[in-house]
């Protein structure tokens, strides 16, 4: 099965220098470091890659690259390592260079990444995305969606398993 990526702006006013999740998250009186050392403690036992960050950046640039890493096929290996890049190491992904160390170890060649990112070709397709998203009413990453149905967050696979053969924790 193909997996089709959609991207979805969690806070697209977000800066390219990043914003911190203090300031993210100001004035709803959360307790921050225990929110993401909860995401840890759930990321560890689903065995997904995650570190403790102070900061969010914007995931405009990773998407639209993105867009054009799938057209060269190498849409799923660019999407892995910039989530990696992200929630395991902590990197800035609006940053330029980032991206661009991500398309060459993907074998891309970042000469035409570059391109792609200045000429804002993928722009367009990228606010499509979200657009839909917004209309799906999907408001957090990941979801997953199938014949209707969406799964939110980082769920195990048997809840994916499950939505992808038998119509989902939703019924089927």
């Amino acid at each position: 099965m193909a997996i089709r990526w959609t991207a979805f702006p969690l806070h697209p006013e977000t800066q390219d220098e990043g914003r911190s999740l203090e300031d993210l998250f100001a004035g709803r009186g959360l307790d921050i470091p225990k929110m993401v050392a909860h995401l840890k403690q759930t990321a560890d036992r689903l065995g997904l890659p995650f570190t403790a960050r102070t900061m969010t950046y914007n995931s405009r640039r990773a998407q639209e690259l993105g867009k054009w890493a799938e057209i060269m096929g190498q849409g799923e290996a660019f999407h892995r390592a910039v989530f990696e890049a992200y929630f395991a190491q902590g990197r800035n992904i609006a940053q330029a260079d980032v991206l661009m160390d991500l398309a060459t170890a993907v074998g891309l060649d970042p000469v035409a990444a570059q391109a792609v990112l200045k000429e804002d070709r993928y722009k367009s397709a990228v606010d499509e995305d979200w657009q839909r998203c917004y209309e799906m009413g999907i408001r957090a990453v990941p979801t997953f969606f199938m014949n209707g149905r969406l799964l939110v967050g980082a769920q195990p696979y048997d809840a994916i398993k499950s939505l992808v053969t038998s119509g989902g924790p939703f019924g089927g």
